[in-house]
Formats: C-alpha cells, structure tokens, sequence
C-alpha cells in the first residue's frame, strides 16, 4: 500500500520546490497518507481480533516408557541399549505400522505415539507386551525390558512436530500410573492402563 504515494510523492516534492515551499508537498501526500495509514491499522485490528484457528483433532494417544530404565541402565549399559534398540526395531517399529500409529516424538526410553483409532491403539499396546513378555522369559528380572503404557481417547492440538492439550495429559498420567504400580509392594512391572475406550474394547495387557 505505501508505495502508492511514490507517483504522488514525487509530483508534491517537484511542486514544492517549485513553489519554493514544502508545506505544498505535505498538503498533497496527507489525504493518501491517510488513507493508507488508515487501512494498515483496520487490517492490524482484524487480525487481533480474529486470530488464526488451532487445529484441533480427535485422536487415540499412547504414552510409553520402560520400567526401571536408569536402573537397566546403571547395571548394563551397552547390554540394555543393544536390547533396547533389539525391541524398537523388531517389536516396536512393526507394529506401530502394522496399527497405523504415527510418532509424535520420542524419548531416550519412551514415546508419544497418535493413532486415527482407539482400537488399533489398544491392540497394538496389547501385541507389544505380548512379545516383549515372550522375549522376557529367558532372561533375569534384572534384564528384563519392561514398557509401561497409557492409552487414552481424547482431543488434542496438532502442532506441526507436536500434539497437546488434555487428551495428551491424560495419556501420560495414565502411563505414570503404571510407574507407581511398579513402586508398590510387591512390584507390578509393565502393564498398560486405557481410557475411554469403545465398549467392546478389551484390556488384557501386562508387562509381567
């Protein structure tokens, strides 16, 4: 919008000169000068008045995270990374697609995963703890890798690298919940908690 003063701008300052006067460039440049000023601020005004919507979605999120990381960790750090990666890679990672579930972001043991459906969410938690179970049974409780799970069913903020909101808080409350379960007396590792689930959704998930 400013540049179209430059036309008028520089008949005023050729006539003011001519005339020996600025006040003579002045008077010709104010009227478009304040229109245009007048526009920006009207356009300014709307836009704080009518901020750009978030995105909002319905989704299954899934938080998990291993049982007793640090101290798999402290005790066998090269062994616990090789297993670690052993799951991702060959339980993980092949059911995430097998689920159509899609990585929000990962931790150096957990992560955020969104998924279009609440059942494939919940069977996907449920065939994971199955064959980490399966792998587990050959080796020590000191060894063992472990995912906690919380699933929950709600509306979330879609970021572009990112998902927020309530939905995804409580997914991760439901998967520290697993964390105080692990605290109790005796232990219960692993496991999976779900929220809001279909009613003919079934639950039948553990770590141990």
């Amino acid at each position: 919008m400013l540049e179209d003063l430059g036309p008028d701008l520089g008949k005023a300052v050729v006539t003011g000169l001519l005339a020996g006067g600025a006040s003579v460039a002045v008077q010709l440049v104010a009227p478009r000068a304040t229109r245009i000023l007048r526009r920006l601020r009207w356009g300014r005004a709307e836009k704080a008045a009518n901020p750009p919507r978030l995105e909002r979605r319905l989704a299954a999120v899934l938080a998990a995270d291993i049982a007793g990381y640090s101290r798999l960790m402290t005790a066998d750090e090269e062994g616990t990374h090789r297993r670690l990666v052993s799951y991702r890679r060959e339980v993980f990672e092949p059911k995430l697609r097998e689920h159509r579930g899609r990585i929000v972001k990962s931790t150096g043991d957990g992560a955020l995963v969104e998924f279009a459906s609440v059942v494939n969410a919940v069977r996907f938690a449920v065939e994971v703890q199955r064959l980490v179970l399966a792998r587990n049974a050959g080796l020590p409780q000191s060894r063992r890798i472990e995912y906690r799970i919380g699933v929950n069913l709600g509306d979330v903020i879609v970021a572009s690298d990112d998902i927020y909101g309530h939905g995804v808080n409580v997914a991760a409350r439901l998967e520290a919940s697993r964390r105080r379960a692990a605290s109790a007396s005796p232990p219960r590792r692993g496991g999976m908690c779900a929220e809001r689930l279909p009613p003919n959704s079934s639950i039948s998930a553990s770590g141990s």
